[in-house]
């Protein structure tokens, strides 16, 4: 989190200099294209890519590895319960059968079956490098002034740069809660109560998260609403930066990558792509 008190990381790199609609724009076709495909070749390169665009936006390890170890842990517990529950469900994908390992009373797995689980984990991962880069390089205010340019109407931009700016809060908040709770004796953490319960405390955070925010919803309103937003049907702003050659070059190719995977698509054709 940023000295602003926002998930921007201020930085002088390319995609912090890139405007916030054609950052938006690489955002849906990224997710559009991992969404297209069930291809394990594909979203490698696509990781690696993104890796690679990581690293270009100096994006620290730091800021991301709760969220990186929490998809990873995701990933092996989807897994788990995809072999577990549906262990034959890559051989309805790839109409061929390998068995692997007989489980009694749940079934076979089948060698298809794990191939699909890491291409279904790898597809997860390949949408974390995008989130990130937009996530962290873009400046709220900046993102709202560019939404508004392109014909979003700015009371909806502006709600979305306050939830921009309110995520960190509410991280805080659920951190101040969960300590209050913690010094009531409430169990959180391995040891201290049995899972059940624990899953029951972590429950109970949510009424006084959803009072807290509500309340600081009530306040944002009020002050807006003395301040006399909404009046008039335009706004003018204080951080507005024209669109410069770079970003209509990032969005054609934006635009090109799309339509060559929906090609892709169609000429494929293939619900998983399967190499044995």
């Amino acid at each position: 989190m940023s000295r602003m008190g926002t998930l921007y990381i201020p930085n002088d790199t390319f995609f912090h200099r890139l405007d916030g609609s054609i950052k938006l724009l690489l955002f849906l076709v990224w997710t559009i294209v991992t969404f297209l495909f069930l291809d394990m070749r594909i979203f490698v390169w696509m990781l690696v890519l993104g890796i690679i665009l990581i690293t270009i936006a100096k994006i620290p390890f730091r800021a991301i590895r709760l969220i990186v170890w929490m998809m990873i842990t995701f990933n092996l517990l989807n897994s788990v319960f995809i072999l577990l529950i549906t262990p034959a469900y890559g051989t309805e994908l790839t109409g061929s059968a390998t068995p692997v390992l007989q489980m009694g009373a749940i079934g076979t797995i089948y060698l298809e079956t794990i191939h699909f689980v890491l291409t279904l984990s790898l597809k997860y991962l390949t949408l974390l490098p995008i989130t990130f880069i937009f996530i962290y390089t873009t400046h709220p205010s900046l993102f709202a002034c560019s939404l508004n340019r392109i014909g979003v109407p700015y009371k909806i931009a502006y709600a979305l740069n306050i939830a921009f700016r309110y995520i960190p809060d509410i991280q805080t908040e659920i951190k101040h809660i969960l300590h209050s709770q913690q010094a009531r004796g409430m169990g959180f953490q391995t040891g201290e109560a049995p899972l059940l319960q624990r899953i029951r405390n972590v429950t109970s955070l949510v009424i006084p998260l959803i009072t807290s925010s509500l309340q600081r919803i009530e306040v944002v309103s009020n002050a807006m609403e003395l301040r006399g937003f909404g009046k008039h049907p335009r706004r003018t702003w204080y951080h507005a930066t024209p669109l410069q050659a770079v970003d209509f070059v990032v969005a054609a190719l934006s635009i090109l990558a799309l339509g060559a995977a929906i090609f892709l698509k169609v000429k494929l054709s293939l619900p998983l792509w399967y190499p044995f």
